[in-house]
């Protein structure tokens, strides 16, 4: 739990959008309706999710609390399988010498080598358990921020795709530029300036 950890790495969004219509109960069914599944396909590589804050591996909301204090939390969960490359090029060269030998041949073609690739790495992905990835979510609607508790590029594009299908509404991530337009401090021809700024290099 990233969230009760001393340190961590931290995104934080603003979330744009229509939210006079998310009362709790919305939120809550909102979020079930696009929790983490169930029941594993063992033919999927990735899959993503919510979850409960209180229960990483059992996703169902019905009777889980998703408010805390004057926040919604509750986490993102993405499942993942990678077939090791060390793995993948041993099996691939063991086939590679049994196939040679059944056939008489002394070489496989490039297509033949392709083929051969992927079927066992299809083959090896569905014995290969998904790798489970949780990351805190917490969500403050009355200053209509976002904590995301991953800076990681590929989780940070998740949850905003996720969040987007879920509520309808986009998250906006917050970095200097942003911040300063958001902020209420500078003017609008400030920020028209601001606009117009482009990147200094101190050193050569």
């Amino acid at each position: 739990m990233a969230l009760l950890s001393s340190s961590t790495a931290l995104t934080r969004y603003r979330v744009e959008g229509n939210k006079e219509t998310l009362s709790l109960e919305t939120i809550r069914e909102k979020i079930n309706n696009n929790r983490f599944p169930e029941i594993e396909d063992p033919a999927s590589f990735f899959t993503s999710g919510w979850t409960p804050f209180e229960s990483h591996y059992l996703s169902d909301f019905s009777e889980k609390t998703i408010v805390f204090g004057n926040n919604f939390l509750f986490c993102l969960r993405i499942d993942k399988k990678t077939v090791p490359s060390r793995i993948l090029k041993k099996m691939v060269a063991i086939e590679t010498q049994k196939r040679l030998k059944e056939s008489g041949k002394e070489f496989l073609s490039k297509n033949e080598k392709k083929a051969l690739k992927e079927d066992i790495e299809a083959s090896l992905l569905l014995r290969i358990p998904a790798t489970p990835n949780i990351y805190d979510f917490l969500w403050n609607m009355e200053a209509e921020e976002v904590y995301f508790f991953s800076s990681q590029k590929a989780a940070c594009e998740e949850v905003e795709t996720l969040f987007l299908k879920t509520f309808g509404i986009h998250l906006i991530r917050i970095f200097p530029y942003t911040a300063a337009m958001f902020s209420n401090e500078l003017s609008d021809m400030e920020k028209d300036r601001f606009t117009t700024l482009s990147p200094v290099r101190f050193s050569e």
